[in-house]
């Protein structure tokens, strides 16, 4: 049975409370990053319900996407693990090629449509990394990353039943990659939603089987589990954003705190470009917190 389409009002709807979210979360932070991280810490509206939809998550992760990550971690070798995920992320390089447009990187787009075309055909479906043998490594292009590229705040943290942690303008993001993956377009055109349901199904148990000892020990070692995970989530969102590269300082970074303000300081000469070179952002990043819960 096909799924019914959305009402144009209750897309509003969703539309208009994502966009209340997100100017929510819209007061200025610091441009230093010692300022900003307190900040962060302290400006969070939402974590009543954050902390209540983790809850949730926990238990429908105990009883439902862990095991299943178990039953997949014991049927599936290792090689058969590597091999599915890297068939789910060739069916994303699309998505990534038009978002890398989008912030006007075209060395990346170009990278991503030599790989989706070398791995979609010498590489199996994408069985096999043959573009990345070759040095095209993997890149990546969300639709959130290019609303942080065009200068959109991303709103309050957020933890969204199932999908885990986000925010406003990633959930925004993660709307409109569906929406303009042709993939999906090509499932709906065809009637056959089923593979996409699949498809969602196969990578969110394979996310939760990668992460799944890394989500066993901050459970156990964590005094508060759910400060963690959003640290780590940020952490590794903000890496994601920037392709792997550092933020910029603040122009207080180099602020001797002993010193008053009016006294002068003396700033290091800034390097001469901060640009992240085209490759994947995975290698730089803080260790992963879990897509789920």
């Amino acid at each position: 049975m096909k799924i019914a389409a959305p009402s144009r009002g209750a897309t509003r709807c969703v539309a208009g409370a994502l966009l209340a979210a997100l100017l929510a979360g819209c007061a200025t932070p610091p441009s230093d990053p010692a300022e900003r991280a307190v900040f962060e810490q302290n400006h969070a509206p939402l974590e009543p319900l954050n902390r209540q939809t983790l809850d949730l998550n926990l238990f429908i992760d105990r009883i439902l996407l862990k095991p299943a990550a178990q039953v997949y971690i014991a049927i599936v070798p290792q090689e058969g693990r590597d091999a599915l995920k890297r068939a789910l992320d060739n069916m994303k390089e699309p998505v990534v090629v038009i978002n890398n447009v989008l912030q006007g990187e075209p060395e990346r787009a170009g990278i991503s449509v030599g790989r989706f075309t070398v791995n979609s055909t010498l590489g199996l479906a994408g069985l096999l990394d043959v573009a990345g043998k070759w040095g095209l490594e993997k890149q990546s292009g969300d639709f959130g990353q290019s609303l942080f590229v065009w200068g959109l705040p991303e709103g309050p943290y957020l933890i969204v039943p199932i999908l885990g942690p986000s925010n406003p303008r990633d959930l925004i993001g993660m709307g409109t990659d569906a929406y303009i993956d042709p993939f999906s377009f090509l499932a709906t055109a065809k009637a056959v939603d089923e593979i996409q349901i699949v498809r969602f199904v196969l990578d969110g148990v394979d996310q939760r089987a990668r992460f799944i000892d890394i989500l066993d020990d901050l459970q156990k070692n964590s005094l508060d589990f759910y400060s963690q995970l959003r640290s780590l989530s940020q952490q590794r969102r903000a890496a994601e954003l920037r392709h792997g590269a550092a933020p910029q300082p603040g122009p207080n970074f180099y602020q001797d705190p002993n010193k008053s303000p009016d006294e002068p300081t003396s700033t290091p000469q800034q390097p001469q470009s901060n640009r992240p070179t085209p490759t994947g952002g995975d290698a730089s990043a803080p260790p992963p917190g879990s897509p789920r819960p």
